[in-house]
C-alpha cells in the first residue's frame, strides 16, 4: 500500500514538473546577431520590415522570427518580463 502511494506521488511529481522544462531551439542563421531593444530612439534611422508576434501555444526565439522577415534589430512592443518576448516590430538597421 504504502509502495503504490510512492510510486502515485512520484508520477504525480513528474508529470507537474513536464511542464517547466525549457528547449531551446536552435538559432536560425544570422539570429545570434540580432539587436533587442526597447527604446524608439534605437530604430529611428532604421527601416521596419515586418511585425512579430509569438505563435499561438509555442515558444519560439523572437531573433529567429526577426531574421526571417529580413530584419537584425527587434524592437520589443510587448513582453510578459525582461525575458519573454510576446510582440515586436523588425527592423533593418545594418548599412
Amino acid at each position: 500500500m504504502i509502495r503504490d502511494a510512492l510510486s502515485m506521488s512520484a508520477a504525480t511529481i513528474t508529470l507537474m514538473t513536464a511542464g517547466c522544462v525549457t528547449v531551446t531551439a536552435a538559432l536560425a542563421p544570422g539570429a545570434a546577431a540580432v539587436r533587442i531593444v526597447r527604446s524608439e530612439a534605437d530604430v529611428a534611422s532604421c527601416t521596419a520590415v515586418g511585425n512579430v508576434r509569438q505563435p499561438p501555444d509555442q515558444n519560439v526565439d523572437m531573433r529567429n522570427l526577426t531574421v526571417g522577415v529580413g530584419g537584425d534589430t527587434l524592437f520589443v512592443t510587448e513582453g510578459l518580463s525582461n525575458h519573454y518576448i510576446v510582440a515586436g516590430v523588425a527592423y533593418r538597421c545594418s548599412k
